[in-house]
């Protein structure tokens, strides 16, 4: 990245206005997770829904001010994504290799907010996205490559590996780095919430990316899906409801953990 971009990201980065924004993306982060969690519950119980982002977005806009929500939701989601960016090229007097950690891992997580956002804003226009589809569907055609089946497998275990280090966060308590924990019955609510939720979190995503090794394996791209196929495979296991309920349940840990990391969020980690 040139010194001179690299700067202006710092300046950007450093911008009151853009932290408060931030601030507001983990909010909205926050919001949309405590939507996906009461969603997977539903499903738990035998309602018909799409338990992931998407689905989570058609409910919201079912809603009273729905369309304005999903702005509010998207602005912050984007204000999100350019933080993870800007946290991946901006910072200064980084070794070879911590720059290259850094961008690998804030990258991906600044681009996925800004589409999420921008998913936000096209159902508050109208669409009604289905994102179990759209995964079905680019699974189909990277299963069509000559190499596909290998592709579509790598991604399935990098899903699944991120799952795992989400598990591994809440159980190590490592997200205590990216927050100023407070003292007293606060700070322990707070870790509470991010263990249980950290967990939860990863234990779908260890699902969803089995599901799309399954899909790579079997050469049938109608197996591999996002959040609500996880929540379906999760649901048809014995005493399947019970445990997507408790997932749900983490899901709403995660949510109300990251509307408190609008307040406590280390900005400068």
């Amino acid at each position: 990245m040139p010194s001179s971009a690299r700067t202006a990201a710092r300046e950007v980065e450093a911008n009151p206005a853009f932290r408060v924004a931030a601030r507001a993306g983990y909010a909205a982060n926050g919001i949309l997770h405590l939507l996906i969690g009461g969603l997977v519950i539903a499903v738990g119980f035998g309602a018909k829904e799409d338990s992931d982002q998407t689905g989570a977005f058609r409910a919201l806009a079912a809603a009273p001010l729905g369309a304005a929500a999903l702005w509010a939701l998207a602005v912050g989601l984007v204000a999100l994504g350019a933080w993870h960016l800007l946290q991946a090229f901006a910072p200064r007097r980084l070794t070879l290799w911590s720059r290259i950690g850094r961008v690998v891992t804030e990258a991906p997580q600044g681009l996925i907010f800004v589409a999420i956002g921008l998913v936000s804003a096209s159902v508050a226009l109208g669409a009604r996205p289905r994102a179990e589809q759209a995964a079905e569907s680019l699974s189909e055609g990277v299963l069509s490559w000559p190499i596909g089946g290998f592709v579509l497998g790598a991604v399935g275990l990098a899903v699944a590996g991120v799952g795992v280090g989400f598990v591994w966060m809440g159980l190590r308590r490592s997200f205590h780095a990216k927050v100023r924990t407070p003292d007293g019955p606060a700070g322990f609510a707070l870790t509470a919430l991010g263990v249980v939720g950290f967990a939860a979190k990863g234990v779908a995503l260890v699902i969803v990316g089995v599901l799309v090794v399954v899909a790579a394996v079997t050469v049938e791209p109608d197996t591999a899906g996002g959040l609500d196929g996880a929540t379906s495979a999760l649901v048809a296991l014995p005493a399947g409801p019970v445990l997507a309920s408790l997932v749900g349940l983490g899901f709403l840990a995660y949510g109300v953990f990251t509307v408190f990391r609008a307040r406590y969020a280390r900005l400068d980690a």
